[in-house]
């Protein structure tokens, strides 16, 4: 039996054109961050930066620090938005996301290690992958003990739990080291400032390859969201579904965290937005997640830029700011569901 005729899936034609109007957004969203910004500069010049690059400063601004912030908040958008994605098809939790759950927040806590031991910034995400993967390990084991089980609340506890304590730690090293916090105190607030496209290009063939590995599991996880004994009945190899998965959901977010900072919210609130419009074909959710994550950054960036300007806000408290509202809605639609 096929997974379509268990799942009500909407027009195939629609969902395409669907994604075309997306890219076409996502597009836009990028032109608007590169346009959009504390110095007035005209869409012209904005043109002749990209292409007739004569070195004047306007023309630095764009490709030095406009150009690349805006390239990142798609990129790193779209990774938040498609771990968060995986993470609630595999648990069949609508609280999930790799931040909700700790694992943002143990990749973080590896950077901080990372800056305080002065290791080389090339290293920096293979210690944002460890502490991903362990902080992931750690939240599934966490949430699986007892008799029942995990369960979705169970689940939750212990990442809440793992997230307040790594972020304990985190502060404890911040304590000791000021020099620690210099380097890193607007990162750690999730900020897209003072990146380059330098620091983009050696971790863009990771997200590149969780993405990929994310498209591939569409089949896989519109499965797993019947249920794992359903799944199984289904020829599904569920365990190695989940090893998959995790190797895609630390990629990713770790990806995202050695670029940005530990950004939440966007892996939450991004699945829920595309499964009114999309259904629950998973084959379909992580594209429109991945384009959604890209434009919802994109344009949460800007509005950091924009709202007390000529200053600026991290990224992170503009995603907050809609995402913890969020969050507390699906805690208590969660709770009298009987989560």
């Amino acid at each position: 039996m096929q997974s379509s005729s268990l799942i009500h899936t909407r027009s195939p034609l629609l969902l395409g054109l669907g994604l075309v109007a997306g890219s076409g957004l996502l597009l836009g969203s990028l032109l608007l961050g590169i346009l959009l910004g504390a110095a007035d500069i005209d869409a012209t010049t904005v043109w002749q930066a990209i292409f007739q690059f004569d070195g004047s400063t306007e023309h630095l601004i764009i490709r030095t620090v406009r150009l690349p912030r805006a390239l990142l908040a798609v990129v790193v958008g779209a990774a938040l938005a498609a771990a968060g994605t995986i993470t609630q098809g595999l648990t069949r939790n609508p609280l999930a996301a790799p931040d909700i759950l700790g694992i943002n927040v143990g990749a973080s806590l590896a950077m901080v290690l990372a800056v305080f031991l002065g290791s080389d910034s090339r290293s920096h995400v293979w210690f944002a992958f460890g502490g991903a993967a362990i902080a992931a390990v750690t939240v599934y084991w966490l949430g699986s003990m007892g008799r029942q089980g995990m369960t979705p609340l169970k689940l939750v506890i212990s990442g809440a739990a793992l997230t307040a304590l790594l972020s304990s730690l985190t502060t404890a090293i911040l304590l000791l080291s000021q020099q620690t916090l210099e380097e890193i105190r607007f990162w750690l607030a999730g900020s897209l400032a003072g990146q380059e496209l330098a620091d983009l290009w050696p971790v863009l063939p990771y997200i590149a390859l969780g993405l990929a590995g994310a498209l591939t599991l569409g089949r896989q996880l519109t499965l797993m969201s019947l249920g794992e004994d359903v799944a199984q009945g289904l020829g599904l190899q569920t365990a190695g579904v989940k090893v998959a998965s995790a190797i895609v959901v630390v990629l990713l977010a770790g990806s995202a965290v050695a670029l940005a900072g530990p950004i939440g919210f966007v892996g939450l609130v991004v699945p829920h937005i595309i499964r009114i419009g999309v259904g629950m074909d998973y084959r379909w959710i992580l594209p429109y997640a991945m384009l959604v994550g890209g434009i919802l950054l994109s344009v949460a960036d800007i509005a950091a830029r924009l709202v007390i300007r000529p200053q600026e806000l991290p990224v992170g408290i503009m995603t907050a700011l809609v995402g913890a509202p969020f969050f507390i809605y699906l805690a208590r639609r969660s709770s009298r569901s009987g989560l």
